[in-house]
């Protein structure tokens, strides 16, 4: 979940640093005390929620349908974040049809995130300051203050949430705010928020026909999946800035991590994407999963995508380490 708010306009050349209209830099615009609380209560819910249901669950039939509505939505939505929110929205790895580009954006939306611009927004001034001053959510930097060991990936992997400065909109995002269906999907976020937990309790206890079902439903593909996305894209934050490997020569502390792969999409090739922003495909090297490429690919063959990125192998090897 990210936050951001706008507070006039950005000194020149920053983006981060609100101007006060004496022309000096405005103190940091922090979350406000409910943002904290909810990003607080979603961090823990999703444990208590597992929790509940396998307690509760000792003696009963295993919830088969709840599980694959699980997956299923983490599937969906998943990709709506990587394939949508970040490669097509915050680094316009390709261009989509305008459905395409609506049905990616609203997917991303249900994942609980926060709102689409927001996200873009945090995400590019990552990529701007990466692992520097000014960098969101780096393990090395929380403002200008260096990090170091647990505490600078508990700054990555959440602390950010609870106390970073806003992002500016106009300055990350100009983009995406003149475009009409972006800047209404961005306003129904929270409508998005709703839907993310109804659907699975209405799909539930259409299923079973009892309450029980749909609470079940509701817990484990509304709140544990919530835990399980929200986690696996904080770790690319935590995990992917310290441990791994750097094949590609970076200004920034950015890894692959192998493992991670498959559970963030492809994302966890991270190093890879910061080597190469634009590229589609962040599986760059033969045996690198990347479930969300293979769908960019996909939407390239049905015409729905166009003008993908996708690097040329001399243009990899110039930038091996």
């Amino acid at each position: 979940m990210s936050t951001e708010a706008i507070v006039g306009s950005t000194a020149a050349g920053d983006g981060a640093t609100p101007l006060l209209p004496s022309g000096h830099p405005a103190p940091p615009l922090r979350p406000p005390l409910y943002v904290k609380i909810l990003t607080a209560f979603f961090f823990v819910s999703p444990i208590a929620a597992l929790a509940y249901l396998v307690i509760d669950g000792i003696g009963k039939p295993f919830p088969w349908f709840a599980l694959a509505l699980t997956l299923v939505i983490i599937l969906f939505v998943g990709h709506g974040v990587t394939v949508g929110f970040h490669r097509l929205f915050a680094h316009q790895a390709f261009r989509a049809s305008r459905p395409l580009k609506i049905v990616l954006a609203s997917l991303g939306s249900l994942a609980f995130q926060g709102s689409i611009i927001g996200w873009v927004a945090d995400h590019r001034r990552h990529h701007r300051y990466s692992d520097r001053p000014g960098d969101p959510h780096s393990p090395l930097w929380q403002d200008d203050k260096p990090l170091h060991g647990a505490g600078g990936l508990w700054h990555a992997h959440l602390g950010w949430c609870f106390d970073i400065d806003a992002t500016s909109r106009e300055h990350y995002a100009s983009d995406l705010l003149a475009d009409p269906d972006i800047v209404r999907i961005d306003q129904l976020f929270l409508v998005f928020c709703v839907a993310t937990f109804m659907v699975p309790f209405a799909l539930g206890y259409l299923w079973s026909g009892t309450l029980a079902g749909g609470l079940t439903a509701f817990l484990l593909a509304g709140f544990v999946r919530i835990g399980f996305t929200l986690n696996t894209t904080w770790s690319v934050n935590s995990i992917c800035h310290r441990f791994g490997t750097q094949p590609f020569a970076t200004k920034d502390a950015s890894t692959n991590f192998a493992l991670l792969a498959p559970l963030t999409m492809g994302e966890a090739w991270h190093n890879n994407h910061h080597a190469f922003p634009r590229s589609a495909r962040h599986g760059l090297d033969p045996g690198q999963w990347d479930s969300s490429a293979r769908i960019i690919r996909g939407f390239e063959r049905l015409g729905w995508a166009t003008d993908a990125n996708w690097p040329s192998p001399e243009q990899l090897d110039a930038r091996r380490s």
